[in-house]
């Protein structure tokens, strides 16, 4: 299995129409675009559509990435009700849960209303039980990883004095942050990248290069980061490649 491909926050935000949705939830990236033509139409689809490009973690249980079950119980909750939750806890996990105040019953957690897969509150005749897997646990929708951190660097041409300012993911390769670099200038291969005067190890993330992250010390110190944001040094080669 390859790498997965990691997305800043900036990136996901981007994609925020109905004919081209993402969001991203619990460190996942999803594009929901066949989820919204599939369900075109249908008022189930609002509470996606008012969170295109937005992280909506705070949908599902954080900590267990499961059904996030209330711990305060109510005699009131019959057995039966308890088996019916049980077999939609299967079908529907991560979803957070709470028990409604005015039914007694443990229901999903949706304050921006009810969303596609979710169960109606009571039995209904047009309701399809039998959906494997619901959107937030089918793969074929994630197209990879929100980065646990973003950072900026600034990619310095020294040949042309180019400067550069780029925001990536920590846990990008060098070689993967040249991808991104390759918009800004297609010949980028033709140069060696370097940092503090080393060749950096293409294969290796920024801080396995040394490069490294000085956000929290620089905050601790109340110092403008964007005044210390590391350089990394293109050095060309000589070889130029095709654009």
């Amino acid at each position: 299995m390859g790498r997965p491909k990691y997305f800043t926050p900036a990136e996901v935000a981007t994609h925020n129409t109905a004919s081209d949705l993402w969001v991203s939830f619990l460190g996942k990236v999803c594009d929901l675009t066949p989820l919204m033509d599939q369900y075109k139409g249908d008022a189930l689809l609002l509470p996606i559509m008012e969170s295109a490009g937005k992280d909506i973690s705070f949908w599902f249980d954080p900590e267990t990435k499961d059904v996030s079950a209330n711990q305060q119980t109510d005699q009131s909750v019959s057995s039966s009700q308890l088996l019916v939750h049980l077999r939609v806890s299967v079908l529907y996990p991560q979803v957070q849960k709470h028990v409604d105040p005015l039914t007694n019953c443990v229901r999903y957690y949706t304050p921006r209303g009810r969303f596609v897969h979710i169960p109606p509150a009571g039995p209904r005749s047009d309701w399809a039980s039998d959906i494997r897997p619901p959107w937030w646990r089918d793969k074929t929708y994630e197209v990879g990883l929100l980065t646990s951190k973003t950072r900026w660097i600034r990619i310095i041409n020294t040949l042309t004095s180019q400067e550069q300012l780029l925001e990536v993911c920590s846990e990008e390769t060098l070689a993967e942050i040249l991808q991104r670099y390759l918009h800004h200038n297609s010949h980028a291969c033709s140069y060696t990248w370097k940092h503090d005067g080393a060749p950096l190890d293409m294969s290796g993330t920024l801080s396995e290069n040394n490069v490294l992250d000085d956000d929290p010390e620089l905050e601790q110190l109340r110092l403008d980061r964007d005044l210390f944001t590391p350089a990394i040094l293109l050095h060309f080669n000589d070889d130029l490649t095709e654009g």
